[in-house]
């Protein structure tokens, strides 16, 4: 009999030891990381700083976020962005994906705790005679009867099974929290941005009607002229061309302006039709952010995306548990207790008392390689997300890159853009006496006109992109900025 118990036993003991190797340890994907920024633009013997040196990376998205808009000095772009956060469409669908994922984690999480129930009932019923032990046709009375039971059962986690289960919906709610974080941190960059390229627009708006009345004025000018037969009807036509393309080429502006209006509605959770942005042009003068190009590999830690692509992996990693327990036996506790009666007051009477106590164990025999198959899947799975993080890092280094190489050209067209306007302001003045001294033709002037009128408007142009490209950046480096006191002559950005 004892070596029947142990020959029982053995297997159920074995399957015991298996139990810490249901679910594999997670272990962080190896990530090849450059050692800095290459568009770093370090000073002199600052090669080897700590701060431009890359480290391997720990997603930290539980770090508070700072105000990073507030750098800007820019009261309006601060108020849209709250209003924003607080009405914005998209926003609202991630947080109700949060709410959910939170909830199916607690119902996951809810398996690891007995499942007591009561159950209260009452039966009238007519048997037959042959059920009775009558004769056939035998007069059988009706019966009625009362009960009330407390039923309990428990999954004894043998196998990691359910905790397995309860990490990978954990896992799975922090991935969405961090996606929801992720549109949270799009959105504030999405009105910071298309409020600049509104601004920017009305700036450029702003040259273009200075442009068109430099033109009504050339075309009275030469009208008056050819009246009086200083010039020919060359000239005339040529000055009310260049008028009509100035106003066509303003009407496009206007266009642009318009639908950026309309989509910075949108992000503010407003109809298109009922808001109006007031007119408030990019200024020459405004100071933007100076955002170190050396920064530490810390802020990209701060990248919700990054944060959502780990804890992917690790719920398809705690998948991997919940196939394989699946393979193992499982046990079950379950227990019930009550009393049944043909009253509802016998039913609480001692004698009339019942209950039940049970233990049940299962474990798949034959199954056609489905465990198997689903091991298999999430596995595969677990590579799949691990490839995903791969590429979301890669993809956070590259955008970092791209912003600060854009900045930095951008720098470099801004001083060539302000040598050229200035260059073309006295190439302007000088063609304008010539032409009135009757020293040069009109064609000379118009040409003069023409350049200055373009580098001003790639001057207005180049301001706003530089803005877009300097909230472009924060947004690669995850956001959580706060504005300090700077030295320099405009604001600087640290991390919190």
């Amino acid at each position: 009999m004892n070596s029947m118990i142990a020959r029982g036993v053995a297997p159920l003991l074995a399957a015991l030891l298996l139990t810490a190797c249901a679910t594999p340890e997670f272990r962080q994907p190896a990530i090849e990381m450059p050692t800095a920024f290459r568009e770093s633009q370090l000073p002199t013997g600052a090669e080897g700083s700590e701060a431009s040196r890359w480290k391997p990376a720990q997603p930290a998205g539980q770090q508070p976020r700072g105000q990073w808009w507030l750098a800007f000095g820019d009261p309006a772009l601060t108020a849209l962005i709250e209003e924003a956060g607080a009405n914005n469409a998209n926003l609202a669908v991630a947080a109700s994906r949060v709410r959910q994922a939170r909830a199916i984690a607690g119902i996951a999480a809810s398996e690891r705790a007995p499942q007591v129930g009561l159950g209260i009932g009452a039966q009238r019923a007519r048997p037959a005679a042959l059920e009775s032990g009558l004769q056939q046709g035998a007069p059988v009375q009706p019966v009625t009867r009362y009960t009330a039971s407390l039923t309990a059962s428990y999954e004894v986690d043998l196998f990691g099974r359910v905790a397995a289960n309860v990490s990978a919906a954990r896992s799975d709610a922090a991935t969405i929290e961090a996606n929801y974080r992720s549109v949270l941190l799009a959105l504030q960059a999405d009105v910071a941005q298309t409020w600049f390229r509104l601004r920017a627009l009305d700036a450029e708006l702003e040259t273009m009607e200075r442009t068109v009345r430099l033109r009504e004025e050339s075309v009275g000018v030469t009208q008056r002229r050819f009246e009086l037969g200083d010039i020919g009807e060359f000239d005339l036509s040529r000055a009310r061309t260049e008028l009509a393309t100035a106003r066509a080429e303003a009407l496009g502006l206007q266009r642009q302006r318009a639908s950026a209006e309309h989509a910075l509605a949108v992000l503010l959770g407003k109809p298109a039709s009922r808001y109006l942005a007031g007119n408030s042009p990019l200024p020459a003068a405004t100071v933007l952010p100076a955002i170190p190009a050396g920064l530490p590999s810390s802020l990209l830690e701060r990248r919700p995306d990054i944060l959502a692509a780990q804890r992917a992996m690790e719920a398809a990693n705690a998948r991997i548990g919940v196939a394989r327990g699946a393979m193992f036996p499982s046990l079950n506790i379950s227990a019930a207790g009550g009393g049944i009666g043909g009253a509802v007051s016998e039913v609480f009477r001692w004698s009339s008392r019942s209950w039940v106590l049970g233990l049940l164990g299962t474990m798949p025999l034959i199954d056609g390689g489905r465990n198997r198959a689903n091991v298999e899947r999430s596995e595969g799975a677990l590579e799949e997300s691990v490839g995903a993080y791969r590429q979301s890092v890669l993809a956070a280094f590259a955008e970092v890159e791209d912003n600060l190489a854009g900045l930095r050209i951008l720098s470099g067209q801004a001083e060539q853009i302000e040598a050229a306007r200035l260059a073309a302001q006295r190439s302007a003045s000088l063609a304008q006496k010539l032409y009135d001294a009757g020293r040069s033709s009109y064609l000379e002037l118009l040409d003069a006109q023409r350049n200055l009128a373009a580098v001003e408007r790639s001057a207005v142009q180049l301001r706003g992109e530089r803005a877009l490209a300097t909230v472009a950046l924060v947004r690669a480096l995850g956001g959580g900025w706060d504005p300090v006191p700077s030295a320099g002559p405009g604001p600087s950005l640290t991390m919190r």
